[in-house]
């Protein structure tokens, strides 16, 4: 049987697809490549709009699956009320763990060290020395401790720190301790030196760092969002930025993009980047090593990897 695949990446840039399927590009441009009805996988976009990722899936009419190149799926949600059922939808898992780990330990070293600072007395050729917090000794909470989480702990472990705490939706054991459930936040908040926030978008997590999370943490401790920009409530976050008691980096916000003149952008002791946790030179030979082994299943009728609902279920 012939199957119809929509890639955002050229057939021939991927080493190890099946033979068989027909490959049709297409990375969010206004003419589809083919007759969307035809489509049997569809890999969305990555860092496209949703407007632009849920556009051609009202005309799959034979799509079989839908391939996220991202861990969070809040981008095509929208758009899955319009799928047949029994279309399994896939997370990149994996893919960004690397990338979005390394930017979590550079915005919580730049922040504690000063960094920022450090660049805008360069621009004015001042020498801002001083003392600083460092990393080591510090207590740091995870919340959000799947694959992602987990890779930030692997680099947190040579910073001689004091504690790490695991927060998931549910409790569990791991080889490096247990994951607290999320019914214990209130406990393990006033804990932290650091709050690490990398859990996916959903109804329950909406404006989870919210006035009553964030005032449970303690003075002078430094909240990081890697998720997504929601989960954080942006004007409870301002309250506390402005009032000096905790400080925040983040590659994630609520508007994003972050609109000119927002005050998120002049808060004290804020330090953002463009939501740009996973798009580095890690995120392509392992997107492409998903596609390959993803599709190979898909041709083989193995199970694939990554399942994260079938719709109509």
């Amino acid at each position: 049987m012939t199957y119809e695949v929509w890639l955002p990446f050229h057939a021939d840039d991927l080493d190890g697809l099946p033979d068989g399927p027909n490959y049709r590009f297409w990375n969010g441009e206004q003419d589809f490549p083919a007759d969307p009805a035809d489509c049997a996988f569809y890999v969305v976009p990555y860092m496209k709009s949703s407007d632009i990722s849920v556009r051609p899936l009202a005309e799959m009419t034979s799509v079989q699956v839908v391939q996220t190149l991202s861990a969070g799926i809040d981008h095509v949600q929208p758009g899955l009320q319009l799928l047949p059922e029994g279309v399994q939808l896939c997370n990149a898992r994996g893919v960004h763990d690397a990338s979005t780990a390394e930017l979590t330990l550079t915005l919580i070293l730049s922040s504690l060290r000063g960094i920022p600072d450090f660049v805008r007395g360069q621009d004015s050729e001042e020498w801002r020395s001083g003392f600083r917090p460092a990393l080591a000794d510090k207590s740091v909470l995870i919340v959000g401790y799947g694959a992602v989480g987990s890779a930030i702990e692997d680099r947190l472990v040579p910073f001689e720190l004091a504690r790490v705490a695991r927060v998931a939706r549910s409790a569990r054991e791991t080889a490096r301790g247990p994951v607290h459930p999320i019914t214990a936040l209130p406990e393990l908040l006033p804990e932290a030196d650091v709050v690490v926030l990398i859990t996916p978008l959903t109804e329950q997590t909406k404006g989870l760092a919210g006035a009553d999370f964030l005032a449970r943490m303690k003075d002078g401790a430094l909240l990081v969002n890697v998720a997504r920009g929601g989960v954080v409530d942006t004007k409870a976050l301002l309250a506390e930025l402005e009032s000096g008691r905790i400080t925040a980096a983040l590659d994630v916000t609520d508007p994003e993009p972050l609109p000119p003149g927002h005050p998120l952008w002049h808060a004290p002791g804020v330090l953002i980047s463009p939501h740009v946790g996973g798009p580095t030179s890690a995120f392509f030979p392992r997107a492409k090593r998903l596609l390959g082994d993803q599709l190979n299943r898909f041709v083989n009728r193995e199970p694939l990897r990554n399942v994260v609902l079938t719709t109509g279920s």
